[in-house]
């Protein structure tokens, strides 16, 4: 059964919000691309686009790696969805995809229900 943390992680992708977390003692701001697993841990790719790290984060965001085991104080909120620059090799963070928001994407979604992620639909305001 997923954790709580993948369960987050898999709302934020599909409402496309962002996540506002503790990492490895650092307040990260992130979106979400690819969630899965990967020997047997719950894994992420996610494009982090503000907050801290202990390596400097480039002005425009880069691509992280997060062990959802690792995630703590997690907060899903509105705003524009972040996705950085297309990769120029294969992701290696997640071997076993289970969700993927990127519709143009190589890999293959493997879990057990909708797992490439469309765009939300906006309602209709009258």
């Amino acid at each position: 059964m997923p954790s709580a943390t993948y369960r987050l992680f898999a709302r934020a992708m599909k409402e496309r919000k962002h996540i506002l977390c503790l990492y490895d003692d650092y307040i990260r701001e992130v979106c979400p691309i690819i969630l899965g697993h990967s020997d047997g841990e719950e894994k992420a790719l996610v494009f982090q686009f503000a907050g801290a790290s202990s390596r400097p984060l480039p002005p425009a965001g880069q691509w992280r790696c997060f062990y959802l085991d690792r995630v703590e104080d997690i907060h899903l909120r509105d705003g524009p969805w972040h996705s950085g620059p297309n990769h120029r090799r294969p992701q290696t963070c997640v071997k076993v995809v289970d969700f993927d928001v990127n519709p143009t994407s190589p890999y293959i979604p493997l879990g057990g229900f909708p797992r490439r992620l469309p765009r939300p639909v906006k309602p209709r305001t009258r």
